[in-house]
């Protein structure tokens, strides 16, 4: 059996930092990846599936460019070319990760899939079929989340896409339908709308994106119908069958009415579900919470003492930045003895729509539930300059102000480069930087970020 100092189990955005980490810490550290460095988001989550929006963006604002004066003809797609060049943009990133894992001494890099046989140990099928067994004094689990195929009648009979495989697709759907109207959801389905396909989303809730403000969800929602999405809230599938190939039929029920659809492709975003069949946390005693994640507590520790969890493999937000700050978190601990943890840090996220959506912070309900005295600013994108001027005026400004302390307690921006305008608004409330101060602030005009000044000042004027 190989001994370590660090045993790093999966190479997503917290195991390969990490690992480098540690290695030139002077640790003996093994890494563990079943399949290609880099994990989900450099593979097959944030960096193709952008690349694929930012070609859909493209052919949107190629559509529109008319209202701005600029006649252009409607554009063709070539999917395979749209498909190359997000390929393109992966290879260069993952070779990067690559070689950066295989220059340094101290770190061995294991291509194979670990199981746990103890606590701390493991097994790992290697690529070419063979076996060995490695531990280590510390190991970190990395090993991410993968799509959840829920238990539907028929979807065994029926060819279904996951965000994973939509993204080698090499033709553009005719109807495309959606199961699931969350983020990743929202964001393909408008990606296919705009690459040519119909699109339909059930949403078996009434309402779209639960955890955000009703307002800002309904923003959302007509901003996609816009555009030509069509859903179907509340909606039950009773059974799914595909009689000839390149057909999905579907038998459902919308506020208790029965319908029937028909569709070329499927795609089932339903969530994620932890990465953990493979490597069996419970045969290393790991306790696991309700939902089948491993459970830590908030310094990332598991049940067993010198075991970590990081990343989505874990409960909590499941964002590439949470797994990257876990990272920073635990590798300040056990290396500098510190006293990190994860307890109240903010968590800011984008929905990458167009118009995009940055989240930081309390919603208003939540707020408002927690019992708070607070004020609300809103600013529709249609009273922003920047907005007027690049023709973009679809979407909001939304913060939650403090009423005693004037302190901002959260912010929906669902605007163009709505996750930058956000990212003013998280440093602010890291530094305790009041909504008055930002709203007499001066910024440079004509920006995005100077609509926070007009944002503000609704409260002045609601």
């Amino acid at each position: 059996m190989k001994k370590y100092d660090a045993l790093i189990i999966g190479s997503g955005q917290a195991g390969t930092p990490l690992a480098v980490k540690l290695a030139k810490a002077g640790w003996r550290t093994a890494l563990v990846e079943k399949r290609w460095i880099g994990g989900t988001c450099v593979n097959d989550g944030c960096t193709p599936s952008k690349a694929l929006l930012s070609s859909g963006r493209r052919a949107y604002l190629a559509r529109t460019a008319g209202a701005l004066g600029v006649n252009l003809p409607s554009p063709e797609i070539d999917i395979e070319k749209v498909i190359a060049r997000k390929d393109a943009i992966v290879s260069t990133k993952r070779t990067g990760a690559e070689k950066w894992v295989n220059s340094l001494p101290n770190l061995e890099v294991i291509i194979g899939t670990a199981t746990f046989t103890g606590e701390k140990k493991v097994s790992i099928v290697l690529a070419n079929g063979e076996m060995e067994e490695a531990e280590g004094d510390f190991v970190f689990i990395n090993t991410g989340a993968t799509p959840a195929i829920p238990t539907l009648q028929g979807l065994d009979t029926v060819p279904y896409l996951t965000s994973t495989t939509i993204m080698d697709l090499k033709e553009i759907p005719q109807h495309l339908i959606i199961l699931g109207a969350g983020y990743i959801a929202l964001e393909f389905g408008q990606l296919y709308r705009r690459l040519g396909s119909c699109v339909t989303i059930l949403e078996k809730s009434a309402d779209l994106l639960h955890k955000e403000d009703d307002d800002v969800a309904r923003e959302i929602r007509a901003i996609l119908e816009e555009d030509g999405i069509v859903f179907h809230t509340r909606a039950t599938i009773t059974n799914l069958s595909s009689p000839t190939p390149g057909k999905i039929e579907i038998d459902l029920t919308v506020n208790g009415t029965t319908q029937h659809l028909s569709g070329s492709h499927l795609l089932v975003a339903s969530g994620r579900v932890p990465n953990l069949a493979a490597l069996k946390p419970e045969q290393g005693n790991m306790a696991l919470t309700a939902n089948g994640f491993i459970k830590t507590n908030d310094q990332l520790e598991t049940s067993v003492k010198g075991v970590y969890a990081l990343g989505d493999v874990k409960e909590g937000p499941a964002f590439t930045h949470i797994s990257y700050n876990d990272y920073l978190i635990v590798a300040q601990n056990v290396l500098n003895h510190a006293n990190l943890s994860i307890r109240n840090r903010p968590v800011p996220y984008c929905m990458f729509i167009d118009p995009e959506l940055g989240r930081i912070g309390m919603t208003e309900k939540e707020a408002r539930a927690n019992g708070r005295r607070v004020k609300i600013a809103k600013l529709k994108m249609n009273r922003v300059a920047r907005g007027i001027e690049t023709g973009e005026t679809r979407g909001l400004m939304k913060a939650v102000v403090d009423d005693d302390t004037h302190q901002i307690l959260g912010a929906s921006i669902l605007a163009p480069g709505g996750g930058e305008i956000m990212s003013v608004l998280q440093m602010a409330m890291i530094g305790n930087i009041p909504y008055d101060q930002i709203r007499d602030m001066i910024f440079a005009h004509p920006t995005f970020s100077e609509s926070l000044n007009n944002l503000f000042m609704t409260l002045d004027n609601p």
